[in-house]
């Protein structure tokens, strides 16, 4: 046996919009995920992953770099990928891993934006369409027919057939499901057709004591339009009976497209186990961010409220990471890409602004480990959500964020009038963030350390304060 094949394959799974909490092991009470269960069961769960930028494309770029979005380039949906910069699959790549793209790119495509670093991909244009789809494979479109997860999975297992079995790979398979618009396969399609999915606790919730940020967004419930819906609402509905109705139609669609996700990993895991390549390969579930699945009444991501922040991040690997493990200590997006070269027994590269994960993963809690996290969210009224650009700061009690947009003097003719503004929550007494604190003087001295705090870490990642 080589050198080379003794190192961890590494399977890397992503879905587009999977909110943590409708995954059986984080809690839901909306849907249930018995193979997503299983790789939490049988490796570890983190309750405490973060990205740092909301929104897919950033995300995905973060992933792939390890670094920030001011550092990587890609702030916004309209930043493509330079795919010349450092990413962890090419220095995989050039020490000896066969690597593999399959599914949602989204980072651009054409010259230096197609993929890099891999020895094959296969990728949607843009989106991509959840039936019968288009993919660019290795600069050749080709149509597909069927339903995209599924052929995401078939692709995935297909290459891992093919792959040199000598040498270790890295495969990231990522699917477009449950990306808005929600299109379930013939399998699932009437999941959940004669139940109520529960509304959450803050699916009335009114901003009263937010920001004008919260209340401008363009992404509630009842901003939902015929094509999320399938079809306009009955008539005769009462405004609140609209609102309830479309909950309904577009919860059961997304968590019926969650399901299909379900089985295809649970279908990846099959495949493992039968080929003998479970022990040594990581395995690794997560999302690009979290969503909103009614929470605050809303739908989509960008703010950095919970719901939106927080990734699901499940990962097993049996020679090393005992089955069943929890962890509460916060990792970050930009964490993914030195963890994985650690594994491959490489070194982070200079460029890298987050760090290895191993040691937790050991259920070893380094000394000095992070207890806050940076982030900012920089699309500021994109003209769809209408959400407004901010930055801030989590620690494991408090929240403090900025909406700084008028502070730059970038702001839109409709809110030339309007002040910056701030936001504080005690995530200890107030965990579904419904009352700022900024205001109040028993905070004051709390928010001002938040402040110190918050300058730091953006010292620290090499990004613009903005007073």
């Amino acid at each position: 046996m080589s050198s080379t094949s003794r190192r961890p394959n590494i399977l890397f799974i992503m879905s587009d919009d999977h909110a943590s909490h409708a995954i059986g092991a984080y809690g839901s009470r909306i849907n249930e995920t018995p193979n997503l269960d299983r790789l939490a069961r049988e490796g570890m769960r983190f309750d405490n992953c973060f990205c740092t930028n909301s929104i897919c494309a950033p995300s995905r770029a973060t992933i792939l770099t390890g670094t920030y979005n001011h550092i990587n380039g890609v702030k916004t949906l309209g930043d493509d990928l330079d795919g010349r910069q450092v990413t962890f699959p090419k220095l995989l790549q050039a020490a000896g891993y066969q690597t593999a793209m399959i599914g949602k790119w989204h980072l651009g495509h054409g010259g230096i934006y197609d993929p890099t670093g891999f020895d094959y991909w296969s990728v949607l244009p843009d989106q991509g369409d959840y039936r019968d789809p288009d993919f660019i494979e290795m600069g050749t479109k080709k149509k597909f027919n069927g339903y995209v997860t599924d052929i995401i999975t078939d692709k995935s297992l297909g290459w891992i057939e093919r792959r040199d079995p000598e040498r270790p790979f890295m495969l990231m398979c990522h699917h477009k499901a449950p990306h808005r618009h929600w299109e379930p396969d013939e399998k699932h399609k009437h999941l959940y057709e004669d139940i109520d999915i529960p509304e959450p606790e803050t699916f009335n919730d009114d901003y009263a004591t937010r920001s004008q940020a919260a209340v401008q967004a363009k992404m509630r419930i009842d901003d939902l339009n015929d094509l999320d819906t399938k079809g306009p609402p009955p008539e005769g509905l009462s405004p609140e009976e609209v609102r309830k109705w479309k909950y309904q139609r577009y919860i059961k669609d997304y968590l019926r497209c969650i399901a299909s996700i379900d089985d295809n990993v649970g279908r990846m895991l099959d495949f493992l186990d039968e080929s003998g390549l479970a022990e040594n390969t990581i395995v690794i579930y997560t999302s690009d961010q979290g969503f909103f699945l009614g929470d605050h009444g809303w739908f989509d991501k960008r703010f950095m409220y919970e719901e939106s922040l927080r990734m699901p991040f499940l990962i097993r690997y049996p020679k090393e990471i005992a089955p069943g493990g929890v962890s509460e200590a916060m990792i970050l997006n930009v964490d993914f890409a030195p963890t994985f070269l650690e594994y491959a027994g490489l070194p982070m590269h200079e460029r890298m602004q987050g760090v290895s994960i191993r040691p937790l993963l050991n259920g070893v809690t380094p000394e000095g480990w992070r207890t806050s996290m940076y982030y900012r969210y920089w699309m500021h009224l994109d003209g769809i959500h209408e959400v407004y650009s901010h930055y801030g700061i989590r620690t494991h009690r408090y929240k403090l964020i900025y909406y700084y947009a008028q502070a730059l003097g970038t702001t839109h003719s409709r809110d030339e009038d309007r002040p910056p503004e701030w936001e504080c929550f005690d995530l200890e007494r107030d965990p579904f963030e419904l009352n700022n604190v900024y205001g109040d003087p028993d905070y004051s001295d709390t928010i001002e350390d938040l402040k110190q705090q918050l300058e730091r870490l953006m010292e620290d990642v090499q990004d613009e304060y903005i007073h």
